[in-house]
């Protein structure tokens, strides 16, 4: 009961509350258009018939929650009852094709951005020349990247899974290497000093000790990582969206107004987000326990 009161309900209260204001917004925005349609059939519109038009339109400006509930339902928990789970309207199949580019982005950026930080904390120059121009590399517009990206990448044969693996990589790269960085920087004078008392060199000093102290560190940067990389996956989804997956699913709803699919796609993509990072924090906790860094 302690733990429910101090981790669950607040939780819940904040949800509740967006979920409360989510319907307020429903009614005030999809309002003119019931508003319309009454005076158009020359009729009263009273206060509960206007916030059951207003919860129940088919193209809504902004759709009730439960619309997107349920449709979130039907192209996804209903097609898997019924064998569909990856049939091109299934948010399953969306999601999966949106995953696999982020997963590959991810690791592809994991890796580089902790090569780069190994080389930034052992190497001056890269420190004084890279790390300037990984930070500047983050002021570019990822949506003016994407469609360079998608371009050049055709044209040399990769298409598909790649070119938002990249754009994916450009992302979550960037928190790594900084938060690593960090992270391997981290030992104080004293330890580095001991190190160099047991004449260890750079190779064994980054194995026994600037690694196993940037683990706190590395875990968090994942935790933005996995988060911008899908991101990341879902932009490059824009210009290649014939191939499927949650940022195709969006810009085709936009296409026709489908208003409630657009919001199903991004509440689907909010929970895969919220499930990678609660997976790399799992991790975390097991990792950090065995090594005697947490409890």
């Amino acid at each position: 009961m302690t733990w429910m009161r101090q981790h669950l309900m607040p939780v819940l209260t904040v949800v509740a509350a967006i979920i409360a204001l989510w319907y307020a917004g429903a009614v005030a925005l999809n309002a003119p258009w019931a508003y319309d349609q009454a005076k158009r059939a020359d009729r009263d519109l009273s206060f509960s018939a206007l916030v059951a038009e207003t919860w129940s339109q088919d193209k809504p400006k902004l759709p009730a929650p439960h619309q997107v509930v349920a449709e979130i339902w039907k192209t996804s928990g209903d097609m898997v009852l019924r064998g569909k789970a990856f049939s091109k309207r299934s948010l399953v199949f969306h999601g999966w094709i949106t995953l696999s580019a982020t997963m590959l982005g991810f690791i592809l950026g994991t890796g580089f951005g902790i090569l780069l930080a190994i080389g930034i904390v052992h190497n001056r120059a890269m420190d004084m020349s890279v790390m300037p121009w990984v930070i500047a590399s983050q002021t570019i517009p990822i949506l003016a990247i994407a469609p360079m990206v998608v371009v050049v990448m055709n044209s040399i044969g990769f298409a598909g899974l790649v070119p938002k693996s990249i754009i994916s990589m450009y992302l979550s790269f960037f928190p790594v290497v900084v938060g690593m960085t960090k992270g391997l920087r981290s030992p104080d004078a004293m330890e580095m000093d001991q190190m160099r008392t047991w004449n260890a060199g750079a190779w064994k000093t980054l194995i026994s000790l600037r690694l196993p102290s940037s683990m706190p560190y590395l875990f968090t940067s994942l935790k933005v990582a996995i988060a911008a990389s899908l991101v990341g996956a879902i932009v490059g989804e824009l210009p290649i969206n014939q191939d499927g997956g949650l940022g195709a699913r969006m810009l085709v709803g936009s296409y026709y107004g489908q208003t409630i699919q657009i919001w199903s796609a991004l509440l689907t993509a909010a929970a895969l987000a919220a499930c990678l990072v609660g997976l790399v924090g799992l991790v975390q906790g097991i990792t950090l326990r065995r090594m005697g860094m947490a409890r």
